[in-house]
């Protein structure tokens, strides 16, 4: 073993224990690791830094920017709305729905693109289900390395084993050898995850922050005594209402019953809008309104409109365009002994009073004509650009409370089909192979920007620099570890001490070592590494080399323990607000589980002899 072996493996041995002591941030460290390596001359500056310009780190940056133009169209809300709908708040059945939608979706293309696309979605349904982000990006992210597992083309190590039996001239590996395995790995994994696992994953169950503080649109209706009393009515050809504008309707006047938005088909599309002043009904219409049972029934009655039934999803997509806000009145507010009339609420703000809390209560009866007073809260319908403007608005009131909804609104959602085809695209050409995988995100990063549907400024907003400083600080360490043979020297020695102990014992070595090799270094790099010296183990003690590759590229996607080891645990380490020793401690008995079934099954349905 020469000098410059053993100074690298201090380095690596100094580099876990400060991620793991969390002295120092973790892209700290690495930009430590990149200067200890130009010093000392293992490394020129060129291939020190290497790293920043590594198709990996462009790759994920570029899926960062993908990911924000899902959240920023809605299409991350959308496929969130379907998983809960199917997965209800259960922070369990929404585990499991995650692992093997996510799982599935990574056995035919890039586990990297499928975390990148179900990060906002997860966020999303953290949001939504009252639960901590951590609690679900951790295990989606290890279930997107064990869907690598699932077929041929899962993840490239698998590939690399099966082109090696080819040299060797024995049969490949088939597209669906590697299910059965992947299969009981996942099962395992979920099982872990939900047993054991999730009691080591950070957070409580319960979304921390300010967003957890804030209220909802339902805490708000509460508030103001207001549960209940949202309704859908269709406008039929020849009502009284037809082709009149809210203040030509006088609804409020005549019925009590408050317009929040309007349903029109719209290129064979129904979408919900705000109400404005000079919004005409059409016949055909379907009209969201606010008011007590006994006041709707009367203006259905009288105004030929029919009451159709209010179910969750519409309200979901509603909430996307309509939404409350709660205002404080200032001090010296000139709304302070006027009425709403009066003060011309509507024209001035563009929005609706819903309700007037005072001293705690809610106030009854007709609030339009009622005078407001100091201290009194006023809650208010419309659209969220409306309720964006308020914000600014300190002269007459101060806004008191926006419900956490409000982060799920999509900016771009008119958009939402560009951002779609753009990630369609993007799974089709890397499922493919049509071109390399940061080819085609890259692509897809850049069609989002040129279609609008995120910004330059937010496109940079959304990259977490950490992730990346993180992953370009530490390739540069792999680079050495082959450089200098270290890798090629403990897989050497693996074989020589192992070989003599028996088939399963050498099966189980290599596992250990392609596993660890996996949390620092490509595991590409690492089964490409491994694989000759694995058939040479076997040859060597006389099995089939079928089961030690198959070992090989399965311990290649566990790569669990480290946040650096893959780039999907680099792309949830942010988001998730993940430390170093979480993935330690949930990650490595996830391994060990992974080698027992590894160990157990292999030989089943791949013959040692």
């Amino acid at each position: 073993m020469t000098g410059e072996i053993l100074f690298v493996f201090g380095l690596l041995l100094v580099t876990i224990l400060l991620f793991v002591s969390g002295f120092w941030r973790l892209d700290v460290v690495a930009i430590m690791v990149i200067l200890t390596l130009m010093l000392s001359g293992l490394l020129s500056p060129g291939d020190a830094l290497a790293g920043f310009g590594d198709p990996v780190v462009l790759l994920i940056a570029g899926l960062f920017v993908v990911g924000e133009g899902l959240f920023r169209t809605g299409m991350s809300y959308r496929i969130g709305n379907w998983l809960m709908g199917v997965a209800g708040t259960s922070e369990n059945r929404l585990l499991i729905l995650l692992m093997l939608v996510v799982a599935g979706l990574s056995a035919f293309m890039s586990s990297t693109g499928a975390v990148a696309i179900f990060i906002p979605v997860a966020l999303n349904l953290a949001a939504k289900a009252d639960v901590s982000p951590s609690r679900l990006l951790m295990p989606m992210a290890f279930a997107s390395l064990i869907g690598g597992m699932l077929t041929l083309i899962g993840t490239p190590p698998n590939l690399v084993v099966s082109t090696q039996l080819t040299r060797e001239g024995l049969d490949s590996f088939g597209f669906f050898d590697f299910t059965p395995i992947g299969i009981l790995v996942l099962a395992v994994a979920i099982g872990y995850i939900l047993v054991v696992g999730r009691r080591s994953l950070p957070g409580e169950t319960g979304v921390d922050g300010a967003i957890h503080d804030r209220l909802s649109l339902r805490d708000l209706a509460e508030a103001y005594d207001l549960i209940g009393q949202l309704h859908r009515l269709r406008i039929w050809a020849g009502s009284p209402l037809e082709g009149k504008t809210v203040p030509q309707a006088k609804l409020r006047t005549r019925y009590g019953v408050t317009v929040l938005g309007l349903e029109r088909l719209r290129r064979r599309t129904r979408t919900v809008t705000p109400v404005e002043i000079q919004t005409e009904f059409q016949a055909g219409d379907i009209i969201y309104v606010a008011g007590t049972t006994p006041q709707v029934d009367k203006l259905a009655k009288a105004e030929g409109v029919e009451q159709l039934g209010v179910e969750l999803g519409q309200v979901q997509i509603a909430a996307q365009e309509v939404g409350l806000v709660e205002v404080l009145l200032a001090p010296r507010s000139a709304l302070i002994g006027k009425t709403l009339s009066a003060a011309r609420f509507r024209e001035r703000y563009g929005l609706t009073v819903l309700g007037i809390l005072r001293d705690g209560q809610p106030l009854q009866g007709n609030l339009v004509e009622t005078v407001l007073g100091f201290g009194d809260s006023i809650l208010m319908g419309g659209g969220w650009t409306q309720i964006e403007l308020l914000q600014g608005e300190q002269k007459d009131f101060f806004v008191l409370n926006l419900p956490k909804e409000m982060d799920e609104v999509a900016p771009e959602r008119a958009r939402a089909g560009w951002a779609l085809a753009i990630v369609v695209g993007m799974i089709f050409l890397m499922a493919f192979k049509m071109t390399p995988s940061v080819t085609a995100v890259l692509l897809a990063a850049l069609a989002m920007v040129l279609t609008g549907c995120v910004s330059m400024k937010d496109a940079y907003a959304s990259i977490n620099w950490e992730s990346l400083v993180l992953i370009a600080g530490m390739l540069p360490m792999a680079t050495v570890l082959e450089k200098t043979g270290g890798v090629e020297l403990i897989a050497d020695g693996l074989a020589d001490s192992l070989g003599d102990m028996g088939p399963l014992a050498l099966m189980a070595g290599l596992f250990v070592i392609t596993s660890v090799f996996s949390q620092v270094i490509s595991n590409t790099a690492t089964t490409v590494l491994l694989a000759p010296i694995a058939v040479s183990a076997a040859l060597e003690v006389g099995v089939s080399p079928h089961p030690y590759l198959m070992t090989v590229a399965l311990a290649a996607s566990t790569a669990f323990a480290t946040p650096m080891a893959s780039p999907v645990n680099t792309l949830v380490m942010g988001p998730g607000e993940y430390k170093f020793n979480d993935f330690v401690k949930v990650g490595v008995p996830l391994q060990l589980l992974a080698m027992v079934v590894t160990l157990l099954s292999v030989p089943l349905l791949f013959p040692l002899r």
